[in-house]
């Protein structure tokens, strides 16, 4: 019997407020309980807005402590209900001063796993993040959840090829990207990047966009068009509309079919583990190079 994994994302528009994103998140994944759904990813920073639009302290007050806060509680509760593995985009605060945009892996048991900080950081017009976040110290790590094995990567981290090689290095046969990306310079890298990483590492990549304006931040547009791939980089179909990509404007549920045993079968015709060449690649992590 093949592998299958059903996996689910959801693209949110925001709310108003965090507690009605975490409301509408609970509900989202009762809906994608019901469709089979066994792991799902929300979007980055899913309970606030984007804030990074603008640099105000005020917003240090989404933070919460990972695993020890209150939202990480109700996900592990809310994974354990329903059997499902949860990658849960949170702003973590460390201590008071330290904070970063990190993802908690929580299992379908409802045990937190671990969690991956946000490594690449931007500091540019709309995406002020180095106000808000330290660069991430815990490198790539991989989960060994119920369904599979899982890395995380989030948003401008999808435009550096090393981390997806390094997670697949490590074992990975599924990466969660999820991001908050508005229309403009990088639309065109969506579509490219991602499937990229899937064929170059062999593994599934499902990745999410916030959707949607929240004009009281700015004039960010976020475009959606969430998916999945498959290790050749071929979108996956959507079970409801049989789509490969997420409404561009709407809020949606993603739920897809994930053929694991494809890792194999692609990772044995296509052999660039075995012709890496990691002896000629040192000025890669030359910092001066």
């Amino acid at each position: 019997m093949p592998n299958i994994v059903r996996g689910a994302l959801i693209q949110a528009t925001w709310a108003g407020s965090k507690q009605a994103m975490i409301d509408k998140h609970v509900a989202y994944v009762e809906q994608a309980a019901a469709q089979g759904a066994q792991i799902m990813c929300f979007q980055e920073l899913f309970y606030g807005p984007y804030f990074c639009q603008v640099q105000d302290a005020k917003f240090y007050d989404y933070t919460e402590a990972i695993p020890a806060g209150p939202t990480t509680k109700l996900m592990q509760a809310v994974a354990r209900k329903h059997h499902m593995v949860l990658i849960v985009p949170m702003y973590e605060q460390e201590q008071t001063g330290v904070y970063y945009n990190c993802a908690a892996v929580i299992d379908a048991d409802g045990a937190v796993l671990g969690k991956y900080r946000k490594t690449h950081i931007p500091q540019v017009k709309g995406f002020w993040e180095k106000f808000y976040f330290k660069p991430g110290n815990l490198g790539y790590p991989v989960f060994n959840t119920a369904v599979g094995k899982v890395g995380v990567y989030i948003c401008y981290d999808r435009h550096f090829p090393e981390g997806p090689r390094v997670l697949g290095l490590h074992g990975a046969e599924m990466i969660f990207i999820p991001s908050a990306t508005s229309r403009g310079l990088s639309m065109h890298l969506w579509e490219i990047e991602q499937r990229s990483h899937a064929i170059a590492n062999g593994v599934f990549i499902g990745t999410i966009n916030r959707v949607g304006q929240e004009s009281e931040l700015g004039d960010n547009d976020y475009y959606g068009t969430s998916y999945f791939c498959d290790p050749r980089g071929a979108y996956l179909p959507d079970l409801t509309t049989g789509r490969g990509t997420a409404s561009d404007s709407q809020e949606q549920l993603i739920v897809c079919d994930l053929n694991l045993d494809l890792v194999r079968e692609v990772r044995n015709t296509w052999q660039f583990y075995r012709d890496r060449r990691p002896d000629l690649y040192g000025e890669i992590a030359d910092p001066l190079a």
